[in-house]
C-alpha cells in the first residue's frame, strides 16, 4: 500500500525554522518526482518545492526560493522540507505528494498524497 506521511509541522516565530518530514512506504521516492504543497484557509494549494531524485532537479516557488530547502534520505526512503526564515505568511497546512507530474506545480499531477502537517508562524 503506497502511503506518505508527514511530520515536522507546528507553531514557530517569525524568523525561525522546522523541518518537514515526508515518510513514503510501499515505493521507493527514488522513483517519483515528491513534491510539497501547502494550503492556507481561504487560498488555493500552492506547489512549493519538489525534488526529482532521476535527475537531482529541484523547483522552489518564488514564495520560498532561498528559504527552503527540499532534500531526500533514500536510505529512509523519506524527503524532508528544511524551512528556516519563516514568516507569518507561511502559515499553511503543508502536504507532501508523489507523481510523475508534467506540471511540477499542478497538484492534479500528482498520484498520492499524505494527510499534511500544520505549519504556524506568529509574528
Amino acid at each position: 500500500e503506497v502511503q506518505l506521511v508527514e511530520s515536522g509541522g507546528g507553531l514557530v516565530q517569525a524568523g525561525g525554522t522546522l523541518r518537514l518530514s515526508c515518510a513514503a512506504s510501499g515505493f521507493t521516492v527514488d522513483d517519483y518526482v515528491i513534491g510539497w504543497f501547502r494550503q492556507a484557509p481561504g487560498k488555493e494549494r500552492e506547489g512549493v518545492s519538489c525534488i526529482s531524485n532521476t535527475d537531482g532537479g529541484t523547483y522552489y516557488s518564488d514564495s520560498v526560493k532561498g528559504r527552503f530547502t527540499i532534500s531526500s534520505d533514500n536510505a529512509k526512503n523519506t524527503v524532508y522540507l528544511q524551512m528556516n526564515s519563516l514568516k507569518p505568511e507561511d502559515t499553511a497546512f503543508y502536504y507532501c505528494a508523489a507523481g510523475w507530474p508534467l506540471d511540477y506545480t499542478n497538484s492534479g499531477d500528482y498520484a498520492y498524497w499524505g494527510q499534511g502537517t500544520q505549519v504556524t508562524v506568529s509574528s
